[in-house]
This record gives C-alpha cells, sequence and structure tokens, in this order.
C-alpha cells in the first residue's frame, strides 16, 4: 500500500524502479523523518514537531480540560496535557477511541477518550510548502490543505519553499506569524499556538496573529433557540452534538466517527438515536454470468463449464426453496452459457428460459404476474424480475446474466454453485459430500451438485479437465473497455475489474457468437449500480445491445472496427488472397498437418487424464437411479 501523500505539495521525483509516488522527507539534527510523522521533545512534551513535505513545524501544545479540578488526572511524564477521570463532554459520553471536536467553532480544539479518560488539547495547523493560492480548508476540518501536487529535483544544501530556494541557513517568513530557517534542505519552521477562547465567534477580535475575545459583561444564562439554559448546564442537539452555557456564552462539541470499510454484504448504515454509522447486514447476492463464472453470496469468484443441470442454490436446513440451473453447450466443445432457472418454493414451480419467456407450475403465463407466494414477477429493463414473500428475488436477462439475492436470514443455511452463505470466501467450494475442494477442483465441486437425468446434458462427454486456450491478442482488445474506468461510472475506485477482465478473456476464447465479451460488461456494470455507482450508458459506448448473442464473428468486427475503445481490430478479419505460389500453399499445408496432429495429441492426453483421475460418473450423466435425491 502507498503512504497518503495528503497535505504533500512537494513529491520527490518517481524513478522507474518505484511504485508509489512519495512527499519529501524532513531531517531534523541529523535524524531523517517521514513525511506525516510527529514528535515531541524529550525534555519538553509540550514542544511538538510534525514534517509535512519538507518543512518541519514547531508548536507549544495548548491543553484544554472541562472537568472539575477533582476530576483532573495530573499528566503522566512525558506527556503535555492533564486528563478528565471520564470520557464525558457537554453531558455526552464519548466511546472508547473516539475523537471529539470540543468547540465547533474552532475545529482545531480535539479531545479523544483513551483508557476511559479524556485528554484534550488544540491543535497547531503546519506550515505548508503551497502557495495560498493552492491551499484550500475542506468543511469541517482544523487545516487547511494542498490542492495539487508537483516533483522536484534534489537540490543539495537548499531548500524549496513556495516556488521558491532557500540556501542553509537563510531565515524567511511564510506570513507574519511563522518563522523558517533552512537548516539542511529542511525548512524548520516556528508557529505559535493560538490560545483557546470560551467566546463565541461574534464576540471575538485578532489581536496581532490570534484572536481574543472582546470585553463584555458575564451572564449567568445563555438563550438558544428561544430557550433559557443556565451557567454550566449541557443539552443535546443531536446525536453527534451537545452543547453547554459558559458565562452567557455557548460552546458546542461535535463526535468524529472514525472510517469504516464494510465487509461483502454489509452496508453502512447509522441506527436511529446514533451519531455514527455502522456496518449492517444485507441481503447476499449471487451472479452468474457468460461462459459460466460465478460469484457466490460470499464473493468467491470461479468459472465451471459444464453443459448439464446443477443445484444453483437452495435451503438446505428447512427446504423452503431450490434453484436449479441448465446449462447450454451451444454447439461448443467446453464452454456453456445458462439456458434456463428453475425455482421451486411451496410447491410452485417457475421455470425462466431464453427470450424472457416464463412458465409457472408448466404454464406459459403473461407478465405482470403475482399469485401466493409469487409476490412480483414482471419485466423490467429488458430482465425478468422476481419476487417473492420469502425475501428471495431473482433477476434475469433471457440470455445469460442472472443474479440471486437472499435476505441473511438464510445465513449458513444454504448450499448449491452459489456457496454456503456463511461469510466466509474460503469454504465456498463445498461439494455435496461436505468436502472443501481447492481452485484447481473447481469441477469436482460443481458436478457434485449436478442433478437430472441423462438428458439434462447437452454433451455426452465433459472435458472438464481441458483448459481453454484463445489467441491473447484477440481477448486482450474485446475486453479492453473494463480498462476504461469511464465508462463504467468510475467504478474501479469501488470495484476492482480484475475478475471480470479474466471472465471477459476466457469468455472470448470459445465464443460461438462474436459478442460474448458484452457479458462481463453486463456483469460489472450491474455489480457497480448494486454497489451505489452511477453507471453512464455503457451499452451504446461500447455497441453491446442486449440479447444479440447470436451475431457472427464477421458481424462483430465489422461494428467494433476501427472503435476507439477496442481499438484496431484488423488482425482478426481475412487477409487478402494475394500469395498464390505454390511454396506458400505448400507452406501452409504442413501448418494444417502439424495443427492437426497437435490435436490429436491432446485429445490423447486428455483422454489419458481422464481415465486415470476422473471418475466415471462425472463423464456420463448418471442415470435416473443414480440422481442425488432432491432436497424438497
Amino acid at each position: 500500500m502507498c503512504p497518503s501523500i495528503d497535505d504533500c505539495y512537494l513529491l520527490e521525483k518517481k524513478t522507474s524502479d518505484t511504485c508509489c509516488s512519495k512527499c519529501k522527507d524532513c531531517i531534523y539534527r541529523g535524524v531523517p523523518y517521514v513525511s506525516g510523522s510527529e514528535w515531541s521533545d524529550p525534555d519538553d512534551p509540550c514542544r511538538t514537531y510534525k514534517c509535512v513535505g519538507s518543512v518541519i513545524t514547531e508548536t507549544i501544545m495548548k491543553c484544554y480540560t472541562q472537568c472539575d479540578a477533582d476530576q483532573l488526572t495530573k499528566p503522566k511524564p512525558g506527556e503535555c496535557c492533564p486528563t478528565c477521570q471520564s470520557c464525558k463532554i457537554n453531558g455526552q459520553y464519548v466511546q472508547e477511541g473516539q475523537t471529539v471536536v470540543a468547540s465547533i467553532d474552532d475545529r482545531c480544539l480535539v479531545c479523544q477518550c483513551t483508557g476511559g479518560q479524556l485528554k484534550c488539547a488544540k491543535k497547531t495547523c503546519p506550515v505548508l510548502q503551497c502557495p495560498i493560492t493552492r491551499q484550500k480548508l475542506h468543511p469541517n476540518e482544523c487545516c487547511p490543505r494542498c490542492t495539487e501536487q508537483r516533483e522536484f529535483m534534489p537540490l543539495p544544501g537548499k531548500c524549496f519553499f513556495n516556488n521558491k530556494i532557500f540556501y542553509d541557513k537563510i531565515t524567511f517568513n511564510p506570513d507574519r506569524c511563522t518563522n523558517c530557517t533552512c537548516i539542511n534542505g529542511t525548512s524548520i519552521c516556528k508557529r505559535k499556538t493560538c490560545p483557546i477562547l470560551e467566546c463565541s465567534p461574534e464576540y471575538q477580535e485578532m489581536d496581532g496573529c490570534c484572536p481574543r475575545c472582546l470585553t463584555s459583561e458575564v451572564r449567568s444564562e445563555c438563550i438558544y433557540h428561544g430557550k433559557t439554559y443556565q451557567t454550566n448546564e449541557t443539552w443535546k442537539l443531536s446525536p453527534c452534538r451537545s452543547c453547554r452555557c459558559t458565562s452567557g456564552s455557548i460552546q458546542c462539541s461535535e463526535m468524529m466517527c472514525p472510517p469504516i470499510k464494510c465487509r461483502l454484504n454489509e452496508e453502512l448504515k447509522t441506527p436511529n438515536g446514533e451519531c455514527c454509522a455502522q456496518c449492517i447486514e444485507t441481503a447476499g447476492t449471487c451472479t452468474v454470468f457468460g461462459d459460466p463464472h460465478f460469484r457466490t453470496f460470499d464473493g468467491k469468484f470461479y468459472s465451471f463449464q459444464g453443459s448439464c443441470k446443477y443445484l444453483l442454490a437452495a435451503d438446505c436446513r428447512d427446504h423452503t426453496f431450490s434453484i436449479r440451473l441448465t446449462n447450454d453447450a451451444r454447439t461448443t466443445n467446453r464452454s456453456s452459457w445458462t439456458k434456463t432457472v428453475t425455482l421451486k418454493l411451496k410447491g410452485v414451480r417457475v421455470n425462466l428460459g431464453q427470450k424472457l419467456r416464463v412458465k409457472v407450475n408448466g404454464t406459459r403465463i403473461t407478465l405482470p404476474y403475482s399469485e401466493g407466494i409469487v409476490t412480483n414477477l414482471e419485466r423490467i429493463n429488458n430482465s425478468i424480475m422476481l419476487k417473492t414473500e420469502l425475501g428471495l428475488n431473482v433477476e434475469w436477462d433471457g440470455n445469460n446474466f442472472l443474479q440471486i439475492v437472499v435476505p441473511s436470514s438464510y445465513k449458513r443455511r444454504l448450499c448449491g454453485l452459489c456457496g454456503n452463505y456463511n461469510g466466509l470466501v474460503r469454504d465456498d467450494l463445498t461439494s455435496r459430500d461436505g468436502v472443501n475442494h481447492s481452485d484447481q477442483e473447481v469441477w469436482r465441486f460443481a458436478n457434485s451438485w449436478k442433478v437430472g437425468g441423462p438428458k439434462s446434458c447437452s454433451r455426452r462427454l465433459e472435458n472438464i479437465a481441458a483448459q481453454p486456450t484463445c489467441k491473447q491478442r484477440k481477448s486482450n482488445a474485446f475486453c479492453r473497455p473494463l480498462r476504461e474506468s469511464a465508462i463504467f461510472g468510475n467504478c474501479d475506485s469501488s470495484l476492482n475489474p480484475i475478475n471480470f477482465i479474466d471472465s471477459c478473456k476466457m469468455d472470448v476464447c470459445e465464443c460461438p457468437t462474436g459478442m460474448c465479451h458484452c457479458d462481463s460488461f453486463a456483469a460489472y456494470a450491474h455489480e457497480c449500480q448494486r454497489l451505489g455507482v452511477d453507471v453512464p450508458d455503457w451499452r451504446t459506448v461500447t455497441n453491446c445491445p442486449f440479447g444479440v448473442w447470436k451475431r457472427n464473428l464477421t458481424a462483430t468486427i465489422s461494428l467494433l472496427k476501427h472503435h476507439p475503445y477496442y481499438g484496431d481490430l484488423s488482425f482478426l478479419e481475412q487477409p487478402p488472397n494475394i500469395r498464390q505460389s505454390h511454396g506458400f500453399h505448400r507452406k501452409q499445408n504442413h501448418k494444417r498437418k502439424q495443427k492437426h496432429q497437435q490435436h490429436r495429441d491432446n485429445q490423447l492426453l486428455q483422454r489419458d487424464f481422464i481415465n486415470k483421475h476422473v471418475p466415471k460418473n462425472f463423464l456420463i450423466s448418471k442415470p435416473p437411479d443414480g440422481t442425488p435425491p432432491p432436497l424438497h
């Protein structure tokens, strides 16, 4: 992970052997410090230092306490400020490790609860390298930040500051309140910390570098929104804000919420009455797309090209539902695509087929439809949306994209190709007999969930041990738009597209249609939208209309030729027949014979592997008496 370059204006020049951009370090008394480092003087703990981009800011810390004297604890050796014995401010409790801004009128006055004690101090903003015109103060922050970065060439013994060069031992003043000296290539700057004021901003005036309180009569009460509060009385404005009346002046504090990154199947929500958001468990999502690629409820990615009928997901504990998936080989040797999806629950069977055909209990229906446990079955945006009383929802595009959503109440109850939904990725390839398989044994896991009789397979012999082969240049060209961040609304900052790129390349390897790359595009865009990303009209940009899997390769090349996102596809076109010499044909015949011989050798190797390592019941569909019993 690269180090943060926030606030940094001066970056070290990047070399060919470095991966990350790096902010220029500081040197103080012969000791190097990484940009962002903070430390204090061992002999004077209230004297603090901070390095930001070859500039060290030296200042004296100002302490702040709001509790009574009998509640104060003296600072420990090496510490500057005393602490309050309870983590409470303005009548509001602060959680362990949480930070609170003691005054929303002075966001540099910060407190933190550590070990059940509250420690408060006023922060001094570091001196920034960038000119004042390149600084910006963001809302609810104490200090400004540099709005841009620039690289520099090393200047031994000299300091670079605000686009100016200063020689060693030269003193300069960035502003009238800051004194800097260039020492050994580092600007050492002393900046005064302004006093902590207990009057509101309307009663303050500037006194040199810092504000001061205007002289006014001392009052014993405060009025806020028409209500009167006595001195030291506190009240709550919101779950994050509380206020105190201090001699007629109102001071309000605000809790700061730490950044939280939620796991898969969790989303950030703020419970009623709480200040900070929490990760709340959401519904589980399983996606199937392309030459089937699977993303399980727990986020496991894998590919399986079986051409039979399989148990996709089911409630293996209470048997409330099951979903079966039938794959079609579509004339390919190793690939397959989803043909039909069958949902069974409480005596109802819903069949979703190609071209958005829908049957309920064997009878073709028209949409929209709603009856019994099926609360809604309709067509939305070229897809079938199925909703049930169980909270189980299914989306099917009538071609090769399928998504299943189950409520979190089904956690640790499911089985099938979509995994066990227990929050763990590492055991999602658990077969019907309870064995957890490796990524190299996906076919063992997937075939354990095979259901149906001999007619459920569109290929009699499955080359499950064979790896697809394809031209890398072709797959790279067709899948290139997935690397274009703007096409998918800069979704790559929320979701890494690498799994979808790999899936796309596999689909292009053995594609009977010429447009199979669009399947991965659709799955990626769909997942981005589920994460809240505003995805543009990617289909128009990439020329990927709905339901075009029958288009042939020649038509595809013609459609995408000279497209700015696919690049030059002329290498896929047949070369003109201008070389008719006898030697040319002899060479072509020789290459053709070599290719046929290599193909026969590959078949022998595959057959030998299958005979040695693959059980015969995996190669030929099981007869009815050998079919695993249904889950209902």
